[in-house]
């Protein structure tokens, strides 16, 4: 019998679908925008100038390649050898600068002079606030106005670096909502600005552009696991899943590699039926959120459910269109970790390895115990950015 992976590929086919999820189901007015992204990406990406441009900021100005770190501690705790990605000591303290160096850099061969961008816990913000300081591009950033109140020190990270931050007042004012007005503000400035979304989701080519540019993460884990075990190849990935980019970079070089299995962790929020969650695979179905057809979580007139977590960049209702196809084919795996599970984990981790995550990745870190992982079997973590931005939530859980 053939296995998933000798049948299937997991990359983007060329009508910009995963499967059956994908494609771009957006307004006629955003048409000309994402079909001139289209057009140009892949050629843009692949020229040596960009390669180099790209590859030189990478380095010399986000810090990479960020350490493999074999947590020792962790790994005697859980008997099984636990490895941390640091995304959480790039500049800007996250993953999600991969992404904004590689899309202004796109945004300025594109001619475009104004950025406009989404986030939720506030580190794509941030890190979209930096590239426009470095490159001197005009910065609007939606943010939903929870989260503004919840995620205030990098609401300052981002005034302080130039941006206007313009809250998002409808809905449940999270993230959902902040993507929503994104999209109607780049719809009404299609000609000047460019749209940096901060995860894999959107219409194509979005899902696809976001994840190379967040592939060196398992770029890197390859060579330095190497070094470590002499083998390229973990047995588990582990990374927590909101939209999903940090996960689409950790599981990118290894989607055709059947012995390493992909753990994507969900926010269960108060609970997975509680009512008060985010954990799509577990609640959703498919439909089209933000202009690609995925899994989200809807009522059954399709209406999309609220989302409920304690982290600001877990609180989506929908997965990426890639990562609902590795959810439906069965290549990948999907978890979920509840608000006290991932506080736990988050305390767990600084008790033992002296690193504050963030409650994102907490996320990740909190199934170590129900994996099932041997002891001589190897498990990456991806540690997605760290807690400094959650110390506020962190706090209350200190006495």
């Amino acid at each position: 019998m053939e296995s998933i992976v000798e049948k299937r590929s997991f990359q983007v086919d060329s009508k910009g679908y995963y499967g059956s999820f994908g494609g771009a189901f957006i307004p006629e007015m955003l048409y000309p925008n994402v079909e001139e992204l289209r057009e140009n990406y892949l050629q843009i990406i692949s020229d040596p100038s960009f390669q180099k441009e790209y590859s030189d900021l990478l380095r010399d100005y986000v810090g990479r390649p960020t350490p493999l770190y074999r947590a020792n501690r962790l790994s005697e705790k859980y008997k099984t050898n636990i490895f941390l990605k640091r995304e959480d000591l790039c500049h800007t303290g996250a993953h999600k600068v991969n992404n904004t160096i590689g899309q202004i850099l796109m945004a300025q061969r594109l001619g475009k002079k104004r950025i406009v961008a989404e986030t939720g816990a506030g580190q794509h913000g941030v890190a979209t606030a930096t590239v426009c300081a470095l490159m001197d591009l005009e910065c609007v950033v939606y943010m939903g106005e929870l989260d503004i109140e919840r995620q205030a020190p990098n609401v300052a990270r981002m005034k302080m670096l130039g941006a206007e931050v313009r809250p998002a007042t409808c809905g449940s004012r999270t993230l959902k909502d902040a993507t929503n007005e994104a999209m109607r503000h780049w719809i009404n400035n299609p000609v000047d600005t460019h749209y940096i979304i901060g995860s894999v989701v959107g219409p194509h080519p979005y899902p696809d552009m976001v994840a190379r540019f967040q592939s060196i993460i398992s770029e890197e884990i390859r060579w330095q696991l190497k070094q470590h075990t002499g083998s390229e190849t973990p047995d588990y990935v582990l990374a927590c899943v909101g939209g999903g980019s940090n996960a689409a970079g950790a599981f990118y070089h290894f989607l055709s590699e059947e012995n390493v299995r992909l753990v994507a962790i969900e926010a269960a929020g108060m609970g997975v039926n509680s009512g008060h969650s985010a954990a799509t695979t577990a609640l959703g179905k498919p439909g089209v959120l933000h202009g690609s057809r995925t899994i989200l979580m809807q009522t059954e007139d399709g209406q999309v459910t609220e989302p409920f977590s304690i982290s600001a960049g877990l609180d989506y209702p929908g997965i990426g269109p890639q990562h609902a196809y590795l959810y439906d084919s069965g290549r990948g795996t999907f978890m979920s970790a509840t608000d006290e599970e991932a506080v736990q984990a988050a305390f767990e981790l600084t008790r033992y390895e002296g690193i504050i995550p963030a409650l994102e990745s907490a996320h990740a870190l909190a199934v170590l115990g129900r994996l099932g992982a041997s002891e001589n079997e190897t498990v990456v973590v991806n540690l997605s950015g760290r807690g400094d931005k959650d110390m506020g939530t962190f706090m209350k859980y200190i006495d």
